[in-house]
């Protein structure tokens, strides 16, 4: 054999490693582009609000200043906070919002596909589910303290009914998407109405759901935290209302800055559970890599 003949597959061989290497090497460079203009950004905002706060161009009284929130995060986690320990009110909140989230996504997911797969019920329940989520559930929470007391089971139940909807209609619309096709093909291999619904459906649905768990945890953490704020004996929320009413600027952006954070996370460990279970679904174009 020439050796031309077979120099060629090892040079084109060689060539597409290179261009897999430059594509890796040019998308690891977009995302320190990405994270360090987000870091940039964000140092901007604290110090242009730390010099307009010092200046007196905003009134730090009402509007504090970056320094004072860090020294007030700081003194709460080291001293703690007049209801307690700063991980205990963390827990607290993240407690009932976890707890809400788990039976509202439960319940969402249960529902939306049964009605998805059962016209007859759809048809049934179908206004008033509209209905219910025509309400505005945040004022649900003065009904549910009146209902289950101070205690987390008030919390729970204003997170579990601002996490139930969005997930609900997610699974519902993912249950009516899935593929005709495979329905009728698993039909036609003599599948169950049982069988088609765990096997196709509910895996076809999956990123529907998963889209939805993105947005409804922070709902959760919502639902605990306005809960708290109505009557509770700990929780994020609680600190909140309390530095409110004694005038603590302090305080109320402290308390909010530790709930971005514990949100920041969870929507981290989401992201890394979807990756892994979706690991067979192809990188859409365009997408941050």
């Amino acid at each position: 054999m020439p050796p031309e003949t077979i120099a060629a597959p090892a040079a084109a061989v060689k060539a597409g490693t290179e261009r897999t290497q430059a594509r890796a090497r040019a998308s690891r460079n977009h995302r320190l582009l990405v994270y360090g203009t987000r870091v940039l950004l964000l140092l901007a905002v604290i110090g242009l609000w730390e010099w307009l706060a010092r200046s007196a161009v905003i009134d730090p009284f009402n509007f504090s200043m970056p320094s004072k929130i860090w020294d007030q995060i700081t003194t709460w986690a080291l001293h703690g906070t007049p209801q307690g320990s700063l991980w205990e009110q963390i827990w607290y909140t993240l407690y009932e919002a976890l707890f809400g989230w788990i039976i509202g996504v439960i319940g969402g997911v249960v529902l939306g596909i049964a009605l998805g797969r059962v016209r007859f019920l759809a048809d049934v329940l179908g206004p008033y589910i509209k209905v219910l989520n025509a309400l505005p559930r945040i004022v649900l929470a003065p009904i549910f303290l009146i209902w289950f007391g101070l205690g987390p089971a008030s919390k729970v139940a204003s997170a579990v009914v601002l996490v139930f909807f969005p997930v609900f209609f997610n699974a519902f619309q993912g249950a009516r998407e899935v593929d005709r096709n495979l329905v009728d093909n698993s039909r036609i291999l003599g599948a169950s109405n049982r069988q088609v619904t765990l096997q196709v459906v509910i895996p076809s649905a999956t990123s529907w759901i998963f889209t939805s768990l993105h947005v409804s945890f922070g709902f959760a953490l919502i639902g605990a935290i306005v809960g708290e704020y109505i009557g509770a004996t700990k929780g994020i929320g609680l600190l909140v209302s309390a530095s409110q009413g004694t005038f603590n600027a302090a305080g109320v952006y402290a308390a909010m800055v530790i709930l971005a954070v514990v949100a920041l996370l969870a929507e981290g460990l989401l992201t890394f559970l979807e990756k892994r279970l979706f690991r067979w679904k192809p990188v859409e174009a365009g997408a941050d890599r």
